[in-house]
């Protein structure tokens, strides 16, 4: 990037071959959804046969080809705008310089330096003071010494510190234009598609790559433009300001950014995030490990699930709709889904699954149950409801899942750490559903299921509490941190707990119940602690992370649930009752009253004891 290529550079032009591949972007998108809504299914229902199979896998791999172009063409387009948005500051400042420059009569060269006339005289000889040429400096350290301080020396002739200011400046924006050109050519040089036409694995890891080059390349854009560090409310004032033709452009250009963005709608968030988790797929397919392992079959669920249940909804529209509300794989993994639209339905509970959840093929088909489930029973009871599933934090990992005996000497399970992490990125996530949500005062409730209570808990202790939050519900919870409901910020009467009586988790011992367990002659430990350490903590109510929910002294109300089986005498492991809770067919009552009190029908519900 020299002088003349800056001058002459003209941002608008970019902008506009911006719009012109965002043009194709969509172009391609509407030609795959006809291919995939009309013309497939046409043919479908048309024709049988190898012929019509082999014109069925034809139509596929059209659709993959479109759905690459509209991909690639929409990162192109976010790359263009960036490169123009960016490139317009050192050309500003660049002009400026020659105008100014130009008005002194200075001339200003190729290479940036800029002479000056000769001016003034000499007191001793009475000659003239000679002219001379400035070189800038572009605040980059470039020589191998320091070199000596003149900062003390003025120079006889007026016009050189005028001219050295015009140098530096040119030489600032020459130098930030330099590392922009830089930034996004080697972006662009990479969005090139392979030879041919086919659509593979491959394709899809480049995909990928080319996502996150974009993003990398156009970070200062992006920051500058899209509201990442405002509130939720913030951002969705930013969203409804925009235009059709912007929000069109953001979501082809940067879909990472956009998708997980709380305070964006929720049907926005979805589409996008569809997106994302083909790229994402694409992705971790070309990674190695077992870590992208374990993360690609959730995701391939995932998108299988969501088909599945796009399928479904044309022969049984009361099936809640799926809505991908976030996706990634940082951590352990990230994944938000809804069913049921959290914008319009004027119920939405969020559930925070706990230990051991991390994006893997048994949240992709329990956790994402347990969602679906509260959401149809709900829903059952007003058809105005959604919930919602939030893997949105890295949940404690037991070293041996469903293995009891351990959980005490599992510091990483027996911190609160992962609870106080995740806590703010909950409470963001709430704030964008009360943000969104259509109704004038929408019912909004958290559940916490195991170490996830003890994540509501801590949420509740941010500044504020939770966004929106009416109920908390808490389920086979450890504790919350807190030793009475009212401190959860929603009143005690709207915080309600179910704890199974075999539920062991919902029993974890108190630290002086775990000094007790250690001496039991059933060999110590959190089991002997459940079993005996009544006789060190008399009436039960403290358990690891403070007061137990389910107990009078903490002041919430208990709703009925089945005990369960017992741990390790029923033959089904150590803490099967932990798992049932939202399960209408092991545990009916249970399921029947978190759906009740999702659907603000507090009178439906089996109320029970305190412990």
């Amino acid at each position: 990037m020299d002088l003349k290529t800056l001058q002459e550079i003209k941002p608008s032009e970019y902008a506009e071959a911006a719009d012109g591949y965002r043009a194709i972007s969509d172009t391609a998108d509407t030609a795959r959804e006809r291919v995939d809504k009309e013309i497939t299914k046409a043919l479908r229902e048309a024709n049988e046969g190898e012929a019509a199979d082999a014109a069925q896998k034809k139509l596929r791999q059209l659709s993959e080809n479109l759905h690459y172009m509209q991909l690639e063409c929409g990162l192109i387009s976010g790359a263009l705008n960036g490169f123009s948005a960016e490139i317009t500051t050192p050309r500003r400042q660049l002009l400026q310089a020659l105008d100014d420059a130009k008005a002194l009569s200075y001339t200003v060269h190729a290479d940036g330096s800029v002479s000056f006339p000769a001016d003034g005289k000499n007191e001793l000889t009475g000659e003239d003071i000679p002219g001379g040429t400035a070189t800038g400096n572009d605040g980059m350290y470039h020589g191998p010494g320091l070199g000596p301080d003149t900062s003390r020396f003025i120079h006889p002739n007026p016009h050189q510190a005028k001219a050295q200011d015009i140098a530096n400046r040119i030489a600032r924006a020459l130098r930030d234009a330099a590392g922009i050109d830089e930034r996004y050519s080697a972006a662009l040089e990479k969005l090139k598609a392979a030879p041919g036409l086919t659509v593979d694995v491959k394709t899809w890891t480049d995909v990928a790559a080319d996502a996150d080059t974009v993003g990398t390349a156009a970070l200062d854009y992006i920051q500058d433009h899209i509201p990442l560090d405002k509130s939720p409310a913030e951002r969705k004032e930013w969203w409804d300001g925009l235009s059709d033709e912007e929000r069109d452009e953001y979501k082809r250009a940067f879909p990472e950014f956009i998708g997980n963005l709380d305070g964006i709608p929720s049907a926005v968030r979805d589409e996008v995030n569809r997106e994302n988790l083909d790229i994402l797929i694409g992705k971790l397919s070309g990674e190695d490990g077992g870590k992208a392992k374990t993360q690609l079959d959730a995701l391939t669920s995932i998108r299988q699930q969501l088909q599945e249940n796009a399928a479904s909804r044309l022969t049984t529209p009361k099936v809640p709709p799926m809505y991908l509300l976030g996706i990634g794989d940082e951590g352990l993994g990230r994944a938000i889904v809804a069913y049921g639209n959290p914008d319009t339905s004027k119920n939405v509970s969020a559930y925070v699954p706990g230990l051991s959840t991390a994006l893997d093929t048994h949240f992709a088909t329990n956790d994402l149950r347990r969602a679906y489930d509260t959401a149809a029973g709900a829903r059952s009871k007003d058809p105005s409801s959604a919930s919602i599933v939030w893997l949105g934090y890295d949940a404690p990992q037991l070293s041996m899942p469903g293995d009891l005996p351990t959980l005490a000497s599992d510091t990483d399970v027996m911190s609160a750490d992962k609870a106080k992490e995740g806590a703010p990125a909950y409470n963001s996530f709430m704030a964008g559903l009360a943000a969104t949500n259509a109704h004038e005062d929408p019912h909004l409730v958290a559940i916490g299921h195991s170490y996830g209570s003890r994540l509501v808990g801590a949420a509740t202790q941010e500044p504020g509490g939770i966004p929106g939050a009416d109920d908390i519900i808490l389920l086979g919870s450890p504790g919350t941190g807190v030793d009475k409901a009212e401190d959860l910020g929603v009143g005690k009467d709207h915080v309600f707990v179910g704890a199974a009586e075999n539920d062991p988790v919902s029993h974890l011992p108190s630290k002086k119940e775990a000094v007790a367990g250690t001496v039991g002659f059933f060999g110590g430990g959190p089991l002997t602690a459940y079993l005996f350490g009544d006789i060190a903590d008399q009436g039960d109510d403290d358990l690891w992370f403070g007061k137990d929910p389910a107990s009078g002294a903490f002041g919430a109300r208990r709703f009925q649930v089945a005990d369960g089986p017992r741990p390790l005498i029923d033959g089904q492991g150590p803490t099967p009752a932990h798992s049932n809770y939202f399960d209408p067919e092991d545990d009916p009552r249970s399921a029947a009253n978190i759906a009740a009190l999702v659907a603000n029908r507090p009178e439906l519900v089996k109320w029970d004891e305190h412990r």
